[in-house]
């Protein structure tokens, strides 16, 4: 996208603005990850200058978001003897986006069903509250997860540490109620952690805090693959996927603000050697973050520059930043994140379920629930199975629609005169099907049942295509038993109207071969002629 000096002033506004909302949460989720607050830092930089350079979202902000940061807080704890193992995945799972944008996959991460997304999103937000709860009062994070967390809350009435309870309350409200016409200015994340921090350091001290943060430059962590190669695949895949649909939602909501239209596998392409690059500095992954997009294009950034710029602008922290992050209180975070975790979750969607679809309802707390107390894989997995029952059980009603199966003129209104003039003589004694619209694998097997006209005493059917839009390949194979049911009951069958991909699809696998040539005609009164002589009817009445 070229640059304007018209559009630099509001891309240098925007990615500064963009780099004051990132550095707060950068912190918070390098801490919440178990890598630290610089891996967050680093990977903010390494995703936000790369994802901007290379992506093919103009506007976005990348960077550290909370369903990555979840992600990576499970792979550091499977691998927390062997962090080189750790940042490996996040390179590998760049890899694997990258591949995704080179194979053109990218459109289709956005068909993900929404009652998916919405519970694994929702859950995600869940899982950053569950977590926070103990740093909230002052306790160190818990191991094992949300359910880790969950046990060990029977400590907290004991061992509360008031200092910290106060300073993560103060950052939780500011988080909540920083005034509309002060955000321009000083944006919430950042405002609660200066706030909660100078109250620590001066009104009530006591709050445990990050401690010791290394500055300067980082360290190469060149990729180490392991023995059992599958272990670093399956995370590295979550967080190519979890990334890879993060970012494309947040580049729809950028396309919704500023008119414009994303490219979602150049997108992908750059999110990928972004992850690559933070793996290989020590960073945590990250991907298109939502608010940081909307705080970056509502303050004028429009191009790469802007992204680009938030990243420089935290480097440029980075190389003098410790002595000032290691006073932050880790209830401070907390705070912060405990705000970030439940605008995560879905509230939308949950304030509709009484009046959405039940079965969509059940899909996404389904998903919700795995997601929290299973595992992100096992929640995906599951989620997209049961949406895609859903999908199939609706799809097969509305494909079974275009079914219509008659014999008698008087139940086919919309035939021509003609046609039902000539249909009259037969008497009943041929059947008609007509196949409107599109048929696939989920109306396949149903499709065999309504269609199949033996036992109706026919002599003919007529199966008529005229207005089928579309037969995949299951459907086909469908039309291709109902062929061979009616040979098999002596039954003449005649094929009318067929044409475009649904004539592809039945010639390529085969499925006219059981049929003579001329029983496959363009119109239903020249199979309803074909039929009246190959059953030796006299041109008066049926036979």
């Amino acid at each position: 996208m070229r640059v304007s000096l018209a559009s630099l002033k509001g891309d240098i506004f925007g990615g500064i603005t963009a780099a004051v909302v990132a550095l707060p949460l950068a912190l918070a989720f390098g801490v919440a990850s178990g890598v630290g607050p610089i891996a967050g830092l680093y990977g903010a930089i390494a995703v936000g200058f790369f994802a901007a350079i290379f992506g093919g979202t103009p506007a976005q902000v990348s960077g550290p978001t909370g369903p990555m940061t979840v992600v990576m807080g499970a792979v550091v704890a499977q691998h927390a003897g062997n962090l080189s193992e750790a940042f490996t995945i996040v390179f590998l799972g760049g890899l694997i986006q990258m591949a995704l944008g080179f194979l053109k996959v990218g459109r289709y991460v956005s068909y993900t069903p929404f009652s998916v997304v919405s519970g694994f999103m929702s859950g995600i937000g869940v899982i950053i509250i569950l977590l926070q709860t103990l740093p909230f009062v002052g306790l160190p994070a818990a191991t094992g997860g949300p359910l880790g967390a969950i046990a060990a809350w029977r400590d907290i009435p004991g061992h509360i540490n008031f200092p910290a309870l106060a300073v993560a309350l103060i950052a939780l409200g500011t988080m909540i109620s920083w005034p509309a016409r002060l955000k321009t200015v000083l944006p919430p994340p950042l405002a609660a952690l200066i706030l909660g921090t100078l109250v620590s350091l001066y009104v009530l001290p006591g709050a445990p805090v990050i401690g010791d943060v290394p500055t300067g430059l980082p360290a190469l962590h060149m990729p180490v693959i392991s023995t059992d190669i599958l272990q670093m695949i399956q995370p590295a895949l979550i967080l190519a996927l979890l990334g890879s649909i993060d970012s494309l939602l947040t580049s729809l909501v950028a396309d919704s603000i500023t008119r414009t239209r994303h490219r979602s596998n150049q997108e992908l392409i750059g999110q990928g050697i972004g992850n690559m690059v933070a793996g290989l500095v020590g960073g945590i992954p990250g991907a298109g973050a939502t608010m940081r997009t909307v705080i970056n294009v509502r303050a004028g950034g429009r191009t790469p520059v802007s992204g680009a710029l938030h990243a420089l602008v935290l480097l440029a922290l980075v190389l003098g930043l410790g002595p000032l992050a290691e006073q932050v209180p880790h209830a401070v975070l907390a705070g912060i994140l405990m705000k970030v975790g439940w605008d995560i979750i879905d509230w939308g969607y949950l304030k509709r379920a009484p009046r959405a679809p039940r079965e969509k309802v059940v899909v996404m707390l389904v998903t919700l629930a795995l997601t929290v107390f299973v595992d992100l894989i096992t929640a995906v997995a599951i989620g997209l199975i049961l949406a895609n029952f859903v999908t199939a059980e609706w799809m097969e009603r509305e494909e079974l629609k275009g079914v219509t199966h008659i014999a008698l003129p008087e139940h086919a209104p919309h035939l021509s005169d003609e046609e039902r003039a000539m249909l009259q003589k037969f008497d009943g004694s041929i059947g008609l099907v007509f196949l409107r619209g599109r048929f696939s694998h989920f109306s396949a097997r149903e499709m065999v049942q309504r269609a199949h006209g033996v036992g109706f005493g026919y002599r003919a059917i007529v199966y008529d295509f005229a207005e089928a839009a579309h037969v995949d390949t299951s459907a086909a194979l469908a039309v291709d038993e109902l062929l061979q049911m009616a040979k098999d009951e002596g039954l003449q069958s005649y094929i009318v109207g067929l044409s475009g991909t649904a004539a592809g699809t039945l010639r390529s696998l085969g499925v006219l071969d059981k049929l003579p040539s001329d029983h496959v005609v363009g119109t239903l009164i020249e199979a309803l002629g074909k039929a009246e002589a190959d059953l030796g009817l006299d041109k008066g009445a049926a036979a």
